[in-house]
C-alpha cells in the first residue's frame, strides 16, 4: 500500500510526507531551534496557500497529517484555531505572496549558517566544492529589523526576487531556503549547512585561505546546478532510514 493510500481523504499527502521528513531529518541533524523555525510548501498555482508546521510543535514530532494549510492572503488566518506562529506567518505568508517561485522555503538559525549571518563579511568564499555549490547564488540580507512580523516578511521577500539566487543569508538572524521541491530544498539547506560549518572552520585555523578561481567556482556550481537525482535520492535514503527504524513521521 502507498502512503498516497493511506490517507485518501487528505490532499497533497505525499508533499505531506516529504515534508514531515524533511521536519524529522534536520531535527536529527540539529539544525533547528526548540520550537521556533518553519518549513513551508505552496499547493496551488500561485504559490500563495501553503503547508507548515503547526505552531511551536519540535520538528522531532511532527508527522504528515499535523501540517497545517495557510492562505497568504487571508488575514484572518491568525484567528482560527490553526494559526500559524505570527512570525511564521510575516515571513513565510511574505515570501510566498510575493515570489511564486519560492514553491518550498526553509527557515532555521542552524549554528554554522547564524555564524556566518553573524560576521560583518557575511560572503561565503568558494573555498571547497560546497562552498563552490553557492557561488552567486545567495543574497545576503544586512537589514535585520527584529523579528519576522509582516513587515519584516515583506522586507526580507523582496530580496528574494531573482530565481536564481535561491539562499538568503539573513544578517543577524539565520538562513531561509528556497527551491522547487521538498527534497531540492532541503538538499541545499543540509549542503550550506555544510559549506558554512567548513568556512567557519577554516577561519579558526587562522590560516591563509585557499579560494577557488571565480571561473572554476561558477563551472563547479553550473555542473551541481545539472547533476541528476541527488535531490530526489537524498531525501528517499532519509525516508527509508526512518522507515527501517518505525517512525510515525508518515502517520
Amino acid at each position: 500500500m502507498s502512503v498516497t493510500d493511506i490517507r485518501p481523504n487528505m490532499d497533497h499527502w505525499q508533499e505531506r510526507v516529504d515534508l514531515a521528513a524533511a521536519f524529522r531529518w534536520t531535527a536529527r541533524l540539529n539544525l533547528h531551534e526548540a520550537v521556533a523555525n518553519h518549513f513551508s510548501l505552496s499547493i496551488n498555482d500561485d504559490g500563495t496557500r501553503f503547508l507548515m508546521n503547526p505552531n511551536q510543535m519540535h520538528f522531532a514530532r511532527i508527522k504528515a497529517s499535523d501540517l497545517i494549510v495557510v492562505d497568504a492572503n487571508d488575514p484572518e488566518t491568525l484567528s482560527g484555531p490553526d494559526a500559524p506562529d505570527p512570525t511564521a506567518w510575516g515571513l513565510h505568508g511574505g515570501l510566498h505572496r510575493h515570489c511564486a517561485h519560492a514553491r518550498c522555503a526553509m527557515h532555521v538559525h542552524s549554528i554554522h549558517a547564524t555564524v556566518l549571518a553573524s560576521l560583518a563579511d557575511s560572503r561565503l568564499p568558494p573555498i571547497d566544492q560546497n562552498c563552490a555549490t553557492f557561488f552567486n547564488r545567495y543574497v545576503i540580507d544586512d537589514g535585520y529589523g527584529g523579528l519576522a512580523f509582516e513587515d519584516e516578511g515583506e522586507r526580507c521577500a523582496g530580496l528574494l526576487t531573482d530565481p536564481k539566487k535561491k539562499v538568503m543569508i539573513m544578517g543577524n538572524h539565520g538562513v531561509m531556503i528556497i527551491g522547487d521541491t521538498v527534497a531540492e530544498t532541503f538538499n541545499r539547506l543540509y549542503y550550506f549547512e555544510r559549506a558554512a560549518e567548513t568556512y567557519i572552520r577554516a577561519l579558526q585555523t587562522g590560516q591563509k585561505l585557499r579560494v577557488l578561481s571565480d571561473e572554476i567556482a561558477e563551472k563547479t556550481a553550473q555542473e551541481l546546478d545539472e547533476y541528476p537525482g541527488q535531490a530526489d535520492r537524498h531525501l528517499d535514503e532519509l525516508k527509508a532510514i526512518l522507515d527501517a527504524e518505525g517512525s510515525d513521521y508518515a502517520a
